[in-house]
């Protein structure tokens, strides 16, 4: 799994479900968990944090800036392209998973998710980067 200290950004419009993500990451032993309420405040957060943010988990739908635009704008971005990034969505539809795969996602998690969800889907993003 990822270091404890890695730099953790989670964004998503909606307060609760930031604080679920944030509270879940805590349990699993996060220390330094940054949050942002859309695409273009994380882009913000991203571009401005020393040291980088390593893992990024976004909601998919939110206004100003989706998660699917922030995930397209880091991975245009050779600073931000190998930066690992989980997708939440509501969505369970087949062509927004092919686009979001198309795009670079490392992993996307359905909502509603269990805790156990999210670290297997986080997991499954660590081991995806470990010989990177």
């Amino acid at each position: 799994m990822f270091a404890n200290t890695t730099r953790v950004l989670v964004i998503d419009d909606m307060m609760t479900m930031r604080k679920i993500v944030k509270k879940i990451c805590a349990e699993i032993g996060f220390t330094d968990v940054t949050e942002a309420t859309d695409g273009n405040q994380a882009w913000e957060v991203i571009s401005n944090a020393n040291p980088p943010i390593g893992l990024v988990i976004s909601d998919w739908n939110m206004p100003n800036c989706t998660g699917l635009e922030l995930l397209k704008r880091l991975r245009a971005d050779h600073r931000y392209k190998k930066t690992p990034f989980l997708l939440v969505t509501a969505e369970a539809e087949q062509s927004q998973i092919v686009d979001a795969a198309k795009a670079g996602v490392d992993q996307y998690v359905v909502k509603p998710f269990a805790k156990e969800d999210l670290v297997k889907k986080l997991e499954a993003v660590h081991k995806k980067y470990v010989g990177k």
